[in-house]
């Protein structure tokens, strides 16, 4: 059933046999192992012998730290393999995703704001080629979800943007990029995350394309990468249920509402048959709600192999998870055969990351000297000019820019995020930065908020006493201490959230938290973290996309809206919602 010679695996004889001669030397147990990568918790020899050599696990994977640490690890841990291992990492936009000290591109949507191919790739080399030096050979990435909802709390900025071809294009650099640094991909999230507005990590979320529809959009993505030799795709935890009754008409709702991980039409018709998938299909993480809670985890983690994935990624608990599985190949849940395919799979990708070889010559993790490419210069430079290119600026309608300290001497700073610290990083970053150029800055303190109950109250304390007296002062005042209004919109697109909106610290709609005063000062929003904030303040006439926030780009937006250098970033998605009003507006 698993075509060695074909993609992605591309084996020779030598390899074909050291895949089957390991498979007929393996026990139950040991089978059993293989399909679980969970999550590194620890360096501890220990653990790291329970892991690999009772419960003979097949990868594993460790989240970023320093580089040198990392590698010492991977290699510990190839030591004890008797079967070489899978290292994987979110080397999403970069080193970063493995090494602390690695490059970092951002986020994936402002590669793709670079209209540029030649990023994406510049990315993929990048993280893979540095991850590889500390011992990484599987990286969950490129993602190559379209981002078709703006409301989704997940895709977003993770994403290469909202549209088909831009999405293929910069996936197939990244791909180029990782198989030039020996590393394989894992594209994700089938059957493809961005329709929904809910995230995967904490609910069954739906892709909602009709069966035409989905083979046309993410269909498309999934088959030319597949084309082009990405060695693995991850599964998510998302449903498609178009897809699952037009090829089950006698699926139940419910059937057809399970998430891929668990959805034989999904797994074994759509991505093996339609698509020709020939390679290694493993799961999201499967702590997620989104797959906790469609049934018993006892049950769940045969179904998911007999379903057609060959591997689980993190666990609850692996120890219970492992003799779950293994009695499940014991009552026939799980049979022999599907085992035997799963794991056939699973050894047939490590063979085609010649790792029986590299175990054999010792060079499973280089040695350390190979770390100096981690954070080089030619990767910073890459990295630094992917920043000038991709800020977007989306209007000016008041023609504000550029800016300079001799038209808004005094500047007001309004970094909005989760933390409401007027002393954060985030905040004293972006003060020095003005202060930098000139501007006298004062910085919003929002963690002073006023309640119903103040207002009734005579011996409010002194910064709520002066939060009082701004809802209420007379405009003319508020125009002798304010030239500029600047918003720093920090709303961190990631995992667990519900929304990634704009929230206000206003009371009765009274207050300088929220823009009403944008037509009696000039008012500007920098977003370094979401692209649709003007749905949340369509009343802002000078609006900038700037996708990240770190040096690099934050140095970026400081030279454009200084005049110093012209804004080059074409926006990858509709910064307006789908909603003509809010264009109008501006």
């Amino acid at each position: 059933m698993v075509d060695f010679k074909g993609k992605p695996f591309f084996l020779k004889d030598e390899d074909i046999r050291w895949v089957e001669e390991t498979l007929a030397g393996m026990s139950t147990d040991e089978k059993v192992g293989q399909l679980f990568c969970p999550l590194g918790l620890t360096d501890n020899e220990y653990y790291l012998h329970h892991l690999i050599n009772d419960l003979h696990i097949g990868g594993l994977m460790y989240r970023p730290g320093p580089k040198a640490e990392v590698r010492a690890t991977h290699e510990k841990i190839q030591s004890f393999a008797k079967i070489p291992m899978l290292i994987a990492a979110n080397t999403e936009a970069g080193g970063d995703g493995l090494c602390v000290e690695g490059t970092s591109f951002g986020k994936p949507l402002a590669v793709a704001a670079t209209n540029d191919p030649e990023a994406a790739y510049q990315m993929g080399y990048t993280a893979c080629a540095e991850g590889a030096a500390a011992g990484l050979n599987w990286s969950f990435a490129p993602i190559v979800d379209i981002d078709r909802e703006f409301h989704s709390p997940i895709t977003n900025v993770r994403t290469f943007g909202s549209d088909r071809d831009r999405v293929i294009a910069m996936g197939s650099a990244y791909l180029r990029g990782a198989k030039e640094a020996g590393v394989a991909v894992s594209i994700k999230h089938f059957p493809g995350d961005g329709m929904d507005e809910r995230d995967q990590h904490i609910v069954t979320s739906i892709n909602s394309c009709s069966d035409e529809e989905w083979m046309n959009s993410y269909g498309k993505i999934y088959k030319t990468l597949i084309d082009q030799g990405a060695e693995t795709v991850m599964v998510g935890h998302i449903a498609l249920p178009s897809v699952v009754e037009a090829l089950n008409p006698k699926a139940s709702n419910k059937e057809k509402l399970y998430p891929a991980t668990l959805s034989k039409e999904l797994l074994t018709g759509l991505l093996r048959g339609r698509l020709g998938f020939n390679g290694m299909i493993s799961t999201d993480a499967t702590p997620m709600i989104g797959y906790m809670s469609v049934m018993p985890r006892k049950k769940a983690l045969p179904t998911t192999i007999m379903a057609g994935c060959d591997m689980i990624l993190f666990n609850k608990d692996l120890d219970e998870d492992w003799a779950w599985m293994r009695e499940a190949v014991d009552n026939g849940d799980l049979t022999m055969e599907r085992l035997d395919e799963a794991v056939t799979r699973i050894l047939a990708l490590k063979a085609a990351l010649k790792l029986p070889q590299k175990q054999k010559e010792g060079k499973l993790v280089p040695g350390e000297e190979a770390l100096s490419v981690v954070g080089c210069e030619q990767h910073r430079t890459w990295a630094k000019d992917v920043a000038d290119r991709a800020i977007t600026l989306v209007r000016d309608t008041q023609n504000l820019l550029p800016i300079s300290p001799e038209k808004y001497r005094r500047v007001y700073l309004n970094v909005i995020q989760k933390d409401m610290s007027p002393d954060s990083p985030v905040v004293a970053a972006w003060k020095a930065l003005f202060e930098k150029e000139g501007f006298e800055v004062i910085t919003r303190d929002r963690t002073v908020t006023i309640e119903p109950a103040d207002f009734a109250n005579p011996e409010l304390p002194e910064k709520k006493k002066q939060m009082m007296h701004e809802l209420y002062r007379p405009i003319r005042e508020f125009h002798e201490d304010k030239d500029l209004y600047v918003y720093i919109a920090n709303v961190v697109t990631g995992s667990n959230n519900t929304t990634t909106r704009l929230n206000w610290n206003v009371s009765f709609g009274l207050g300088d938290d929220a823009p009403w005063f944008v037509e009696e000062i000039p008012t500007m929003m920098i977003s370094t973290c979401n692209p649709y904030h003007l749905f949340d303040a369509p009343m802002i006439k000078t609006y900038i996309n700037a996708y990240f926030t770190d040096d690099n780009f934050n140095e970026a937006v400081m030279d454009k809206i200084m005049g110093r250098s012209p804004f080059k970033g074409v926006s990858p998605v509709d910064p307006y919602c789908g909603n003509p009003y809010i264009k109008m507006l501006g």
